[in-house]
């Protein structure tokens, strides 16, 4: 199977293309990352991770986050090792460092959020409308989307945070 054709990049597209949950985004294509038998951090996947990461910190008004995962996005796509090229496959991968490009010009211009799509062929895009119809989305720049991090359950965080404070001491 073509890595772009697993179940959890189709909702990725989907999350990207669709409702811009970037943070979404961010939780299937880590967890598809980490489903990699060679997952590192030259892994091409995390170019998409990163890239989503970028846009949900600009969007949220951190300019300095934002600009951060979006450089490191920009190097991954530009460095995609050879034996990754499948990943150069169904989606324009020049067309997405150009639209990354421009993402940081906007940031550095102090030019509010803008989204773009994800340029990618029309077999993966009828793939990715299939698996639409499975998921439930957030309506687009709801607050349950541009602020998600906030509405999650971070107790275990917490409880981590504390348990470490106190063996500190």
């Amino acid at each position: 199977m073509h890595p772009y054709y697993h179940p959890l990049f189709l909702q990725f597209i989907v999350y990207f293309n669709d409702n811009q949950d970037y943070f979404e985004c961010h939780e299937v294509l880590e967890e598809y990352w980490k489903m990699q038998n060679n997952f590192s951090k030259e892994h091409p996947l995390t170019g998409f991770i990163l890239m989503a990461t970028g846009l949900y910190h600009w969007r949220r008004g951190n300019v300095t986050g934002a600009t951060r995962s979006l450089k490191k996005a920009l190097l991954r796509f530009q460095q995609i090792p050879v034996q990754y090229n499948v990943y150069k496959e169904e989606v324009n991968i020049d067309q997405i460092i150009e639209h990354v490009k421009k993402s940081l010009d906007y940031i550095q211009s102090d030019t509010c959020f803008t989204s773009f799509l994800l340029p990618i062929s029309s077999s993966l895009e009828n793939e990715s409308s299939k698996t639409k119809q499975s998921i439930t989305l957030l309506p687009k720049n709801s607050e349950s989307v541009i602020h998600k991090h906030m509405q999650r359950d971070r107790s275990d965080i917490l409880l981590q945070r504390e348990e470490k404070k106190k063996g500190s001491h």
